[in-house]
C-alpha cells in the first residue's frame, strides 16, 4: 500500500513492472504534486491500442492533480526509436510528421485536461536547435556505449545479428536529453513508458543526476499480449486504431467485446475507469455470465477513447445485430443491384473487398473454406462464389467470424 493517491491507484490496478526508487517517489507524491511525463513518438495519424496503456497513465496522473506532460516526438520520430523493434522504422518526413501531430493532439485530449495543469508538449522545439558538436561535447561525453550495449532492446537486435544504426543509438541520446530538458525548464520529476523503454529513461535520469544534480524516478509499465501471445496493437486485419476516422466506433467496440475472456479483468483493471470493487465482481464471473463483464468492458472503453454518446451508439448497433437479429443501418454497407448478382458479376469475393471485410481475396478464399465467413448467419459452400440464391430478401448480411460484419443492401 503506497501513501499516494497515484501510486497506490496504478500499482492496485497492475500498471507497474519496473521502477526506480519507488519509496522515495511515494513519499514525494504524498507531499506534493510533482511534474511528470510520457512520450509518444508520431509514427502515423493516429495512436492505436497499443498506447492506451500510456494514455490511460495520463489520465491518472490528470487526475490525481499531478502536472502532466504528453511529450510528442516530433524531432525523435525523425529518428526512430530501436527499442522493442526487430528492424528499423522508415523515415519520416518532417512534413507528414507535422500532420500526424494535427490529428493525433485530439485523442490525448479525451485522457487528459489540457485546460488546466496538462500540457502537450513537441520536443521539436529544442530538438531541432541542437548544435551537434556541442551536444556530442555535453551530452554524449556522458553517455557510454558499453552502458547501451546493456539495454534489452540493443542485445537483441545484435544478437540476431541485425543492424542497429548509429541514428539509432543517437535515440537513445536525445530521448535521455529530453527528460534533462523537461527537468531543467519544467522541474519534471518522474518519466513513465513501457517496459522496452526502461534503458532510455535510466540513461536521462542518470544525466539529470550528472548535469542537474537532482533525483529523478522512473516507472514502466508491463508489454500487454492478448492471450496468444501476440503484441497487443494489431490483429490479423489490421491495427486497432484510436481515431473513428481509422476504425468505426462499432469495430472498436467489438474488438472489446470479443475479448479472450482470461483477459477480461486484465483489461477492466488497464482501460477503464471503474472501481476495483466493482472489476473484482466482473472479474469472477464464468461461462455465459463473463458476456456482460465483456460488454461493460467494451462499453467503458469506447466510451473514454471515443465518447459517450459514440459509446451508446456502438452497443445499440450490436445490440441490434446480436441480441435482436436485426440488421443496423450504421453497420458498414454497400449497395449493389440485382442484376448484376443474378449474373454473377457481383460475388462473395466482391462483396467482402467492397466491405472492407478481409485484406485480399486469397485470404477471403481461405476463410470461405474453414467457415470463417458466413452469408446470413449460415456457412457459405458454393464454389462460383455467387449470390444469387441470397436476392429473395432486401438485404444480404456478410460475417466474417464474430467481430466483422457488413450489408449488401439490394436494389
Amino acid at each position: 500500500m503506497f501513501k499516494s493517491n497515484f501510486l497506490n491507484e496504478i500499482s492496485t490496478r497492475g500498471f507497474i513492472y519496473q521502477s526506480s526508487d519507488i519509496e522515495d517517489l511515494d513519499t514525494l507524491m504524498n507531499q506534493k504534486a510533482i511534474t511528470a511525463y510520457i512520450g509518444f513518438d508520431i509514427t502515423s495519424d493516429s495512436l492505436h491500442i497499443g498506447s492506451l496503456l500510456q494514455l490511460m497513465l495520463l489520465h491518472w496522473l490528470d487526475y490525481y492533480d499531478h502536472k502532466t506532460i504528453a511529450l510528442i516526438g516530433g524531432g525523435t520520430t525523425l529518428i526512430g526509436d530501436p527499442s522493442g523493434k526487430d528492424e528499423g522504422r522508415k523515415i519520416l518526413q518532417l512534413q507528414d510528421i507535422e500532420n500526424n501531430i494535427v490529428k493525433i493532439e485530439k485523442i490525448f485530449e479525451k485522457f487528459i485536461n489540457l485546460k488546466d495543469k496538462a500540457k502537450i508538449i513537441n520536443n521539436y522545439e529544442w530538438l531541432s536547435d541542437i548544435n551537434y558538436i556541442n551536444f556530442l561535447r555535453d551530452i554524449g561525453s556522458r553517455v557510454t556505449i558499453n552502458k547501451m550495449l546493456t539495454f534489452e532492446s540493443v542485445k537483441n537486435r545484435l544478437d540476431r545479428e541485425q543492424p542497429l544504426t548509429f541514428l539509432e543509438f543517437n535515440y537513445m541520446l536525445l530521448q535521455a536529453y529530453d527528460y534533462y530538458h523537461l527537468n531543467k525548464e519544467y522541474d519534471c520529476e518522474l518519466q513513465l513508458g513501457g517496459s522496452d523503454q526502461w534503458g532510455n529513461i535510466v540513461s536521462g535520469i542518470d544525466l539529470i543526476r550528472r548535469l542537474n544534480n537532482k533525483k529523478t524516478f522512473a516507472i514502466t509499465s508491463p508489454l500487454i499480449t492478448n492471450n496468444d501471445g501476440s503484441k497487443m496493437g494489431k490483429t490479423a486485419d489490421g491495427a486497432i486504431w484510436l481515431d473513428e476516422c481509422k476504425l468505426s466506433n462499432y469495430d472498436f467496440y467489438q474488438f472489446w467485446r470479443n475479448a479472450d475472456d482470461t483477459d477480461v479483468p486484465k483489461f477492466l483493471h488497464f482501460f477503464t475507469k471503474l472501481p476495483l470493487e466493482e472489476i473484482s465482481k466482473l472479474s469472477k464471473l464464468k461461462g455465459q455470465e463473463i458476456n456482460e463483464a465483456k460488454k461493460i468492458l467494451a462499453f467503458e472503453v469506447t466510451k473514454i477513447t471515443r465518447g459517450k454518446e459514440q459509446a451508446n451508439e456502438a452497443k445499440e448497433i450490436s445490440n441490434n445485430i446480436f441480441a435482436n437479429n436485426t440488421l443496423d443501418d450504421r453497420i458498414n454497407s454497400i449497395r449493389v443491384s440485382s442484376k448484376e448478382i443474378l449474373i454473377s458479376s457481383f460475388s462473395l469475393l466482391d462483396a467482402v473487398e467492397k466491405l472492407q471485410l478481409v485484406k485480399s481475396r486469397s485470404e477471403t478464399k481461405r476463410l470461405i473454406k474453414s467457415n470463417g465467413i458466413k452469408v446470413n448467419d449460415e456457412n457459405y459452400h458454393n464454389n462460383d462464389f455467387s449470390l444469387s440464391s441470397y436476392i429473395s430478401k432486401n438485404e444480404i448480411k456478410i460475417s466474417v467470424g464474430k467481430k466483422k460484419i457488413g450489408i449488401i443492401k439490394i436494389i
